[in-house]
């Protein structure tokens, strides 16, 4: 967890966060010198996101610092670009002052590896944007690379150049990165956050300067959770990471909306629209902020793919931004299937990715509805509903009649104006079409004193599970009984490697399924990484006669470690038959 470290800040942690609380959606902007050979090198094509191709093809320093004298983007408009993130409903840009390849974009006197100084184009670029952003009311921020800058002998990541037995980092921190970061936090006015990345084996005091630097010169300026030693004034998820569940404190998930983040001119794995709407909310409802990326090209322009999904999501937000700027995490700390639930005092927001039937049921909702209506009905007409409570599970339900068609064809939202702070049940509850989510990180463990345990993973996985004395258990509220199959959800390696064949059990109490890990399925998730799938498996069906309470188990009975990689479960749902 982040620590919040403010240093000597005379405004409070919440007073520093509210702009970033308020704001919920962000334009991450990653351009340098790797926009010129767009992922390929000498002819091949270098595997990998486009910003590390020096890295990933050990370019040596002295050719790729020549790259500086070719870059002129005199296509380069920063008006364009932050209308672009003004127009997409974004409310801060953060965009790479210094990458890992050490080349910074403003006009730095601590070394002349810069835009101004380096290139034809003559021009600081950060200076432009800060001009444009101050007129149109967005939030400035700055990447900085602190740990990682491969054109200089002291800093780390380049060992095919320098010696890293001879690295001299103090020394590095003192001549170039920290005065590059006195140089952006003074240089261009008030700055909204500075977005460390890599720590890598950094040492808590020089973690400590770095964060001081920024606070002393600039108090209100945040600092984002990649700084080092969980310091900062909130959290960073994984690239591309959407936690499974609600978490607690600030955070913010980083994303492309390709597979890449510096352009690649290869890289056409484009997100949908509608995907990426369902990741805003998601994250929100989760309590998060959505950083979304940009890579422009080495001319300086932001690709038509990216710009034509921004712009709709943009739309989106105009008419259903209610559900999201400034919006808390649901109530409830379980997923729904019909989409994602985000909340404000008095009001809870039901962002529906699929639109149910027209007599939709929400299980869970404790708080008084006074109103109900679609969000983007201008005339906001009532939508009738009936609250209730179903003795024999102790569930209240909210019975509401909707549109036979939806809304909006990317996420349509529902609002509920109740009375006071909104209210949920914090059980399982058995979802509105009979489906019942077990997700594995909400289940509690037993396992043996020693041996190897089980880890939560990154994108909401239970791992390193290599033996089978491990047992799951979920409470369930159940509401309406009957036969279900089970499905398995486990999750692909980076790169989609899996393994499978394990045979796995579930029981109810009353009846068990038991069944071997096959690939039934491959899909991805909007909540985990581009390259990571979830396998669906079937392994039988199970009853629950009763309503009420129930107590579901899951084990593995037999596990297959050739690869060494164990089952990596995600969730296992009972869906009705």
């Amino acid at each position: 967890m982040t620590t919040e470290y403010n240093g000597d800040s005379k405004a409070s942690h919440n007073e520093k966060m509210q702009w970033w609380r308020e704001a919920r959606f962000g334009m991450f902007i990653h351009w340098g010198l790797y926009a010129i050979p767009q992922g390929i090198w000498k002819g091949k094509e270098i595997d990998g996101i486009g910003e590390w191709i020096m890295h990933r093809a050990r370019i040596p320093v002295n050719k790729y610092e020549k790259l500086a004298g070719a870059f002129n983007p005199v296509e380069f408009n920063a008006k364009r670009w932050v209308k672009l993130a003004k127009r997409a409903g974004m409310k801060y840009l953060t965009i790479t002052s210094k990458h890992h390849d050490g080349f910074a974009l403003f006009k730095s006197n601590a070394s002349p590896y810069n835009m101004v100084d380096a290139t034809p184009f003559k021009r600081d670029v950060i200076a432009e944007l800060a001009k444009e952003c101050k007129k149109a009311g967005l939030k400035l921020c700055f990447y900085y690379s602190q740990k990682q800058d491969w054109h200089h002998p002291d800093a780390s990541g380049n060992d095919w150049d320098f010696n890293p037995d001879e690295q001299d980092f103090a020394k590095y921190m003192e001549e170039k990165a920290l005065p590059q970061v006195k140089e952006i936090l003074t240089q261009y006015g008030p700055i909204g956050m500075i977005w460390y990345d890599t720590p890598q084996d950094i040492t808590e005091a020089q973690t400590r300067a770095f964060v001081d630097a920024v606070y002393e010169l600039q108090p209100d300026c945040l600092v984002n959770g990649r700084a080092g030693h969980d310091i900062g004034d909130y959290r960073s998820m994984g690239d591309n990471m959407i936690p499974p569940v609600r978490l607690k404190g600030d955070w913010e998930t980083p994303a492309t909306l390709n597979d890449t983040w510096g352009f690649k001119k290869n890289d056409k794995n484009w997100k949908s629209t509608k995907s990426l709407v369902c990741r805003l909310v998601d994250i929100v409802s989760k309590g998060g902020n959505y950083l979304l990326n940009v890579g422009p090209t080495a001319e300086g322009v932001i690709p038509n793919a990216s710009v034509k999904r921004l712009k709709r999501m943009g739309k989106w937000l105009k008419v259903n931004g209610e559900s999201v700027y400034g919006a808390s995490a649901s109530p409830s700390p379980h997923e729904q299937s019909w989409g994602s639930i985000t909340s404000k005092p008095g009001r809870v927001y039901l962002n529906f990715v699929s639109w149910p039937d027209r007599k939709f049921k929400l299980y869970g909702l404790q708080s008084k509805v006074k109103k109900a209506y679609i969000l983007s009905d201008r005339k906001k007409k009532d939508l009738p509903f009936k609250q209730e409570n179903f003795p024999d599970s102790d569930v209240d339900v909210l019975r509401i009649n909707l549109h036979s068609s939806r809304p909006d064809k990317y996420v349509s939202v529902v609002v509920l104006k109740v009375e006071g702070e909104p209210e949920m049940d914090p059980s399982i509850i058995q979802q509105a079409d009979g489906s019942v989510v077990l997700e594995a990180v909400s289940a509690s463990i037993q396992s043996p004193e020693e041996g190897s345990q089980l880890v939560s993973g990154r994108f909401g996985t239970l791992e390193n599970w290599l033996r089978t004395e491990h047992v799951l258990q979920w409470d369930v509220k159940v509401i309406k009984p009957g036969i279900f199959d089970v499905m398995v959800f486990s999750q692909t390696e980076h790169g989609g490697e899996w393994e499978g064949a394990h045979r796995v059990s579930l029981d109810t109490g009353e009846s068990k399924a038991s069944g071997e890990l096959l690939e039934n399925e491959r899909k991805s998730n909007p909540r985990t990484d581009v390259l990571r799938k979830e396998i669906l498996s079937r392994i039988g069906r199970v009853m629950v006669s009763r309503a009420g309470r129930s107590t579901i188990a899951f084990q593995a009975d037999h596990l297959n470690t050739e690869k060494g990689l164990g089952l990596k479960l995600r969730a296992v749902h009972l869906i009705p038959v």
